[in-house]
């Protein structure tokens, strides 16, 4: 048996943000929290978002968001949320901040610490309809956490955890491609890097989904395309339009499950949170592919033929080739090392990949040695 499940609400497009008060008042939101961050909130975001309600004062920002959420941090913007009369959240910023709020909603709402909640200590049947609701709104394109059941959270142990439900999904996403027109190029590539990594593993996941395989084809086949186009210039609204779609979709399809190139991400997020996920999944890409190919499934459903065709790769050259060049033309970082990976990290990281909830689900499982190996490639 299969579980196919679409429910976020979304509202999509330039302008698009105008809907927040709407919303709010659909979900019977009247003093909504918002949580941030302050690079989010230097840029002036917030003044756009806080100017769509009709009653909002600074002491409904929660603007410490860190750049992979911890538990001690939803703790803190949990407590704020139960001091302060809250009825609801407004998730502003990149997956970051999404996922923070989503831990907040639940926190703030049921008793008992974060790791309780987490899919690989059982937290699936824990979470309650009680969960508050959220509103995302999306300033990069790239993690899809807006329309994703699951918020990815460092617990006080090290371990980067899902914190998975259909109540931790986002009432309602507002996806407005003019938020996003000030990212920085370094950023709109490495986020953009992201929501393709999703788009193609999913894809590749064996589980049975045919929605999530067509959302996922489609998702790959405008975020190749444009993620150049948003990277050059900022201003290409058309490629800003598609790079958010992509994003979506790639989250949308994601409850099929993901794979290798997420467990050791979120493992190495655990064990070094300055380690930005978009970029480690770029540098993975190809590496877990080129693991990929043999396995039985990718080849008896033409999964990379399939790839190839979405992402319009000229006769000969393989989807490993082109994800490699794609990242060279993006200025990604040529290995691990770069980032400030040592090898002295391997057995955590590889620990924490094996424990992974996208362990299981990559075409072919991982043993921690072939994990090793995957890493001494990156490296």
């Amino acid at each position: 048996m299969h579980l196919i499940n679409y429910l976020t609400r979304v509202q999509f497009g330039f302008g698009s943000l105008s809907s927040l008060q709407a919303e709010c008042d659909l979900l019977s939101i009247k003093r909504p929290l918002i949580v941030t961050d302050k690079g989010v909130r230097a840029a002036g975001l917030i003044e756009q978002v806080s100017d769509q309600l009709q009653h909002f004062s600074d002491e409904q920002i929660f603007d410490q968001t860190p750049p992979n959420p911890n538990e001690a941090t939803v703790r803190l913007a949990a407590q704020m949320y139960r001091d302060g009369g809250f009825d609801g959240l407004i998730a502003v910023g990149g997956g970051s901040a999404i996922d923070l709020a989503k831990g907040v909603a639940v926190c703030a709402t049921h008793e008992g610490p974060l790791s309780q909640f987490a899919l690989i200590e059982g937290g699936l049947t824990r979470i309650t309809s009680a969960t508050a609701p959220v509103v995302a709104i999306p300033t990069t394109a790239g993690t899809g956490s807006e329309v994703g059941r699951a918020g990815v959270l460092i617990l006080e142990d090290g371990r980067k955890v899902g914190v998975i439900s259909p109540h931790v999904m986002p009432k309602v996403a507002i996806c407005d491609p003019e938020l996003t027109l000030g990212l920085p190029p370094s950023m709109t590539a490495a986020t953009g890097m992201d929501a393709i990594a999703h788009c193609m593993e999913t894809f590749m996941s064996p589980a049975f989904n045919p929605p999530a395989d067509g959302i996922a084809l489609d998702g790959l086949r405008r975020g190749w395309a444009h993620i150049e186009r948003a990277t050059t210039d900022g201003s290409d609204r058309e490629a800003r339009l598609n790079m958010m779609s992509a994003s979506m979709q790639g989250a949308m399809a994601f409850q099929k499950g993901l794979g290798a190139v997420h467990s050791l991400s979120h493992s190495m997020g655990g064990v070094d949170p300055r380690l930005h996920h978009g970029t480690l999944n770029a540098i993975f890409m190809p590496l877990i592919v080129e693991f990929n190919t043999p396995a039985e499934t990718m080849q008896s459903e033409q999964k990379l033929m399939r790839m190839a065709q979405a992402m319009n790769l000229g006769a000969g050259e393989t989807v490993v080739e082109a994800l490699i060049s794609m990242n060279e033309r993006l200025g990604m970082p040529s290995g691990l090392s770069e980032m400030g990976v040592s090898e002295s990290q391997f057995e955590q990281i590889i620990s924490g990949a094996m424990k992974d909830h996208c362990h299981a689900t990559n075409p072919r499982v991982a043993t921690p040695e072939e994990y090793r190996e995957l890493l001494e490639k990156a490296l």
